[in-house]
């Protein structure tokens, strides 16, 4: 199994958190199996960055971004050379440390 460590973040996971996940899983699929609730308002159909997460280590393992995430992610707040859409990073068979961003861009929140 790999292993997919959570950095601290203040509202989804203060405390982080270090997750299993089989690879062909999504890092947010991985995130919402283990309770940490990654907003994702367009339902993991790569239309939105509410996804958005930094992966800081593992990033080259990952399953390459389609042009349709560069162009997603284009949009996406505090975009980083490791930035991809969580619902279309595909885990592999390297462990990977992900840091899901302070703020997310959501022009309509379907929980509201």
């Amino acid at each position: 199994m790999t292993k997919v460590i959570f950095l601290p973040h203040d509202e989804l996971c203060p405390e982080g958190q270090v997750a299993e996940a089989e690879p062909g899983m999504t890092v947010l699929d991985v995130a919402l199996a283990n309770g940490i609730d990654l907003e994702h308002a367009c339902e993991k159909s790569c239309a939105c960055t509410t996804c958005h997460v930094v992966v800081r280590e593992g990033f080259d393992s990952l399953s390459e971004a389609s042009e349709d995430e560069e162009d997603m992610l284009d949009k996406a707040w505090g975009l980083e050379p490791e930035s991809r859409l969580g619902c279309q990073a595909e885990v592999a068979d390297q462990d990977l440390v992900v840091e899901i961003p302070k703020y997310t861009i959501n022009m309509v929140s379907e929980s509201h």
